[in-house]
């Protein structure tokens, strides 16, 4: 059988390594139009400072990506957060800690005694049963109150999407939420049944010694894949027997096609031999995000936690920043100390698109505005995603139920990635492995 990759993302690789151990004699050709392989996962190093472009680990709450680690024998990568990560801090006009437990919750300044009873009343609300889409904030107004979704949930949507309650399909972006309201009637009620069957609450935070770059290092071999880096794709189209990705510098005919890319990139692939699903490809978003990277060889702050994050509110510049030398210490040099500062997003879109010296600006008046550090960094480091996150709106739900039907019809090409169902590590690995299983059930 001759499989094509095409992009090589985590998405990407985590099916073709998958296939390559269902299917040992098949034949991979891997196409990637940058230069190397691993997409947002990539580690920058400067000066002995470590800072990742993209996503810098994965939860352990869920056994995927852990699974493929064992799978792929890196378990000497991994590496677990720093237990002084554990704290975390909203800004919302001053930098406060996020409350961990309800004493602690009962306490906090972040919301007035008013809103911390609407909380407290959720188990009163009735159940939505009517399965219509929603925002996060109507879920959040409707169930929680406004208070804790214009604080916590705001803050929280800014840190994993980079975008707004108000501009977010629940059901598509956080779908565990509306299932606990389906199945049990309620978020505290579901999360007591949660608790009580044995799941866990969030997980501990995941990355690998060196950075995401010694994972993708680790794992693109293993593909035992022949390799086209600078090689985008320009078309793939329909073959008697097959399938034919087309490239300026190589083409080749194969029976599977895996599109691994973000959305936008399909749809231009697909343009001729599928304009409907090109179409509907076309439909899904991508929220802009620039992440700038600061490093200190000497910083009095003792960083004793997490990072922060803003609130819409606080009308900050910045949507979050991470204590990335607290969380993982291997990412500077001896006595060194880092900062990543998210910027842009769905909140200010129009800031990713500064030059450099401008990122920088933005990033260090953010520092010093939410955290009082105004030392000059030894080393910057920027990195900017025009466009960077999948944008899961209101119809995003029915509009990967439109890319996957139109898929019934074109069997051996197949689509995969963040654009779907799931922007984390583990949502792009989990549906990775579950293709390439399909695919290796249907060789058998």
């Amino acid at each position: 059988m001759r499989i094509a990759i095409v992009g090589s993302g985590i998405s990407g690789l985590t099916t073709g390594f998958y296939l390559r151990t269902a299917l040992p004699a098949c034949s991979i050709e891997v196409f990637e139009s940058g230069d190397r392989p691993g997409g947002t996962m990539h580690t920058a190093v400067v000066e002995g400072f470590r800072f990742e472009d993209g996503g810098n680990g994965f939860l352990s709450n869920k056994p995927d990506s852990l699974q493929l680690v064992q799978d792929a024998g890196a378990e000497h990568l991994l590496l677990r957060s720093s237990d002084a990560s554990r704290r975390r801090f909203i800004y919302d006009g001053q930098l406060d800690p996020l409350p961990e437990s309800p004493p602690a919750f009962l306490k906090t300044r972040l919301l007035s005694w008013r809103q911390k009873l609407r909380v407290l009343a959720e188990p009163l609300v009735p159940a939505r049963r009517d399965g219509a889409d929603e925002t996060l904030q109507e879920f959040g107004y409707r169930r929680v109150g406004r208070g804790l979704t214009d604080v916590f949930l705001n803050a929280m949507t800014a840190g994993i999407h980079g975008s707004t309650p108000e501009k977010l399909s629940v059901a598509a972006a956080f779908p565990l939420v509306v299932g606990l309201e389906r199945e049990h009637g309620g978020l505290f009620r579901g999360m007591l049944a949660r608790r009580k069957s044995g799941a866990g609450p969030g997980g501990v935070l995941m990355s690998f010694r060196g950075g995401v770059s010694a994972f993708i290092e680790h794992l693109a071999p293993l593909l035992g894949a022949r390799w086209h880096l600078g090689c985008p794709v320009e078309a793939i189209t329909r073959h008697p027997t097959g399938w034919c990705v087309e490239s300026a510098t190589h083409s080749g005919e194969f029976d599977q096609v895996i599109v691994a890319t973000p959305a936008y990139a399909a749809s231009a692939m697909l343009g001729e031999t599928a304009p409907e699903l090109s179409n509907v490809l076309a439909g899904i978003g991508y929220t802009p995000i620039a992440v700038v990277g600061l490093g200190y060889r000497h910083l009095d702050h003792p960083l004793d936690g997490f990072g922060l994050l803003t609130t819409s509110r606080a009308r900050q510049q910045v949507l979050g920043i991470l204590w990335e030398s607290s969380i993982f210490p291997d990412r500077t040099p001896e006595g060194g100390k880092s900062l990543r500062v998210m910027i842009g997003g769905q909140r200010s879109p129009e800031l990713v698109f500064q030059e450099p010296n401008g990122l920088v600006a933005t990033a260090l008046a953010g520092v010093a505005e939410t955290m009082g550090v105004t030392a000059t960094p030894d080393v910057v480091h920027t990195c900017r995603w025009d466009r960077g996150i999948p944008h899961y709106e209101i119809g995003h739900l029915g509009r990967v139920e439109a890319c996957f039907k139109a898929l019934q019809d074109r069997p051996g090409l197949h689509l995969v990635g963040n654009a779907y169902r799931g922007v984390a590590m583990n949502d792009c690995v989990r549906e990775g492995r579950e293709l390439a299983q399909r695919i290796a059930g249907h060789a058998a």
